[in-house]
């Protein structure tokens, strides 16, 4: 039996990128323990089983030590004190395959000589930041009152990111790597990052974060569009607080004044300060978590800092005990906001005129064969 020389340090790193244990590959590779301790080596199709289980590209297992692999956009995320910092398989195969998207909605705008977008680029970091959210909000479209009229979080989040994709932004929501339901994004690496173009922006929010929080997120990255590539990036903040840099810090302080304008607040407050759950009942009314109603209650000095923070220490705590995964729901339905319906028509009809090719299309949004025949069926196209 031939086996493959592989450094140990690799296969140790592949692991940790991938976020798995040993423990959960020992069924499949019952040596792993040995080959990590560099006892023993695997075989290529051994080898190859681990690089699929690790998603890890084969190649790398034959280089002398672990390749770099930085993010190819800037990193604001702000990470709890003694996490890894280096960004995991989940988060890298996410950026590239939105770069993807990215690169093709661009070639695809250019030769329809599409003029870019004025709002892409058009703050800058010496701006206001709440004057940048008021007009986030009027190019957007949501005058007072627009979110309290929405029922429920999750229609909100959804009319709120068919909003932006009106503007001609890309907007994602996504919890998982494509439609792999095993690889479920982790909230606690990043909640969402902004690639900045002025033919073809996109934002990405990670879907697997409550549906209140989506909504700072879809905001606090629709600002970061705003900057243009001084903004691009990824986000990975706790909570609503952003860290120590000036553009996370610009564009928290945009995305609160676009979701929670302070006027409206202000006006709503004496309504509800004294009853029990104040920032709960605000929550309510703008369409965002507790916490973004506390917080904003405390930037604006409604409460003290001292009531928001017993607040936000209790309701975090409550929060990641209640927290469970949830799935389920149409498969094709969900397409639409991993995959967006205006991007998705813009391939299927590219693939049908012979512009692209299937295979290229099915790579794009991240649908094979019968999958990608039925989604573009729903969508209304009759496919060869």
């Amino acid at each position: 039996m031939i086996r493959v020389s592989v450094q140990p340090a690799i296969l140790s790193w592949a692991l940790e990128r991938s976020a798995k244990r040993p423990e959960e590959l020992r069924k499949k590779l019952p040596k792993l323990t040995d080959w990590l301790s560099g006892e023993l080596s695997p075989t290529f199709k051994q080898l190859e089983t681990f690089a699929k289980a690790t998603y890890t590209p084969v190649g790398y297992f034959f280089l002398d030590e672990p390749p770099e692999e930085p993010i190819p956009i800037q990193d604001f995320r702000t990470l709890a004190a003694g996490r890894i910092t280096r960004p995991s398989a989940d988060l890298l195969d996410t950026i590239y395959t939105m770069q993807r998207r990215q690169a093709w909605l661009r070639e695809e705008r250019l030769e329809c000589e599409a003029e870019p977008l004025d709002l892409a680029g058009g703050a800058r970091l010496t701006d206001d930041a709440e004057a940048i959210g008021r007009e986030m909000r009027r190019i957007v479209g949501g005058g007072d009152g627009w979110f309290a009229e929405v029922p429920t979080w999750k229609e909100a989040v959804g009319r709120l990111r068919q909003a932006i994709e009106q503007l001609g932004i890309l907007a994602v929501v996504n919890g998982v790597v494509g439609n792999n339901t095993h690889r479920k994004l982790d909230v606690e690496e990043f909640r969402g990052f902004a690639l900045c173009d002025g033919h073809a922006p996109l934002i990405f929010v990670n879907g697997a974060d409550a549906k209140s929080a989506q909504m700072f997120t879809l905001a606090h990255e629709l600002a970061h569009i705003w900057l243009g590539s001084d903004g691009e990036g990824v986000s990975g903040f706790e909570g609503i607080f952003p860290g120590g840099s000036k553009v996370e810090r610009f564009c928290d302080r945009a995305a609160a004044e676009f979701l929670v304008p302070a006027r409206e607040m202000r006006a709503r407050w004496p309504a509800v300060k004294n009853e029990p759950q104040p920032f709960e009942r605000l929550a309510r009314h703008f369409k965002v978590s507790p916490i973004v109603a506390g917080r904003r209650a405390m930037d604006l000095r409604l409460v003290d800092r001292e009531t928001f923070f017993t607040f936000y220490h209790a309701y975090t705590q409550e929060e990641r005990r209640q927290r469970a995964a949830t799935s389920g729901g149409d498969f094709y339905k969900t397409q639409n906001v991993r995959v967006g319906v205006s991007f998705a028509r813009q391939v299927i009809r590219a693939a049908k005129e012979g512009r692209v090719s299937f295979r290229e299309a099915y790579d794009l949004t991240g649908l094979r064969g019968g999958a990608f025949q039925e989604y573009a069926y729903r969508l209304g196209f009759d496919l060869p």
